[in-house]
């Protein structure tokens, strides 16, 4: 079930990217065992939440199309994104397979790491990395396999958190957060157009700098 997407879109290229294997094990079986928590890793999110909002607003205007949920957890984002548009087919991603378990069945559910996505090149019109992209360690490399499966044309959304705030929250040893412009330039190498805001989770309660959002166009 979990490879089924896998083998219908193909193979990926391989391309040598520098995480241990003693590293991925850890960081697998941390989000293995997180799976069990529900209070910190929820099942369901609310909508009104303006990280949904921003993706249903960049997302809106395409037809039928095909979205990817870079590590997607439990398929929060995932799920609404499906409810939203009958005709939007949405593969959710996460490298811990008890994570996606938990994830609606009626999802694409493809369990791999970002840095080693199974998909061929450019087989999504869309793709976003909401507090995920913070784990991938490499980070060069996820952010170009996150843009190498997007069909030009195809928008990148990434919501994440800022390194100007780093301290605020406990975090384990591999996280990494983002300075703005340092993740602009990054997406640039891959994409045409790129745009960056703080964002916050309510609409009406202005960002206090935690999160930040990109979007880009390839």
């Amino acid at each position: 079930m979990i490879d089924r997407l896998q083998q219908w879109w193909g193979r990926r290229k391989r391309r040598p990217f520098a995480v241990s294997a003693e590293l991925a094990a850890e960081i697998r079986q941390s989000f293995e065992a997180a799976a069990a928590d529900e209070e910190h890793f929820p099942t369901t999110i609310d909508r009104r939440i303006e990280h949904v909002q921003l993706l249903l607003r960049t997302f809106g205007d395409l037809g039928p199309a095909r979205l990817l949920d870079i590590g997607c957890g439990k398929g929060r984002f995932a799920r609404i994104l499906a409810e939203e548009r009958a005709d939007w087919q949405v593969v959710a991603l996460d490298l811990a397979v008890a994570m996606l378990r938990a994830a609606p069945a009626t999802l694409g559910r493809v369990s791999s790491t970002m840095l080693k996505l199974p998909f061929g090149d450019g087989v999504f019109d869309a793709a976003y990395a909401t507090e995920s992209l913070e784990h991938a360690v490499a980070i060069e490399g996820a952010v170009a396999e996150c843009c190498r499966i997007l069909k030009p044309g195809g928008r990148f959304v990434i919501i994440d958190k800022n390194a100007a705030q780093w301290g605020r929250l406990e975090t384990p040893h591999w996280e990494k957060w983002f300075e703005r412009g340092a993740m602009e330039r990054l997406l640039r190498r891959h994409c045409r157009q790129v745009e960056s805001f703080p964002i916050s989770y309510w609409a009406d309660v202005a960002p206090d700098g935690l999160f930040l959002a990109w979007v880009a166009r390839k």
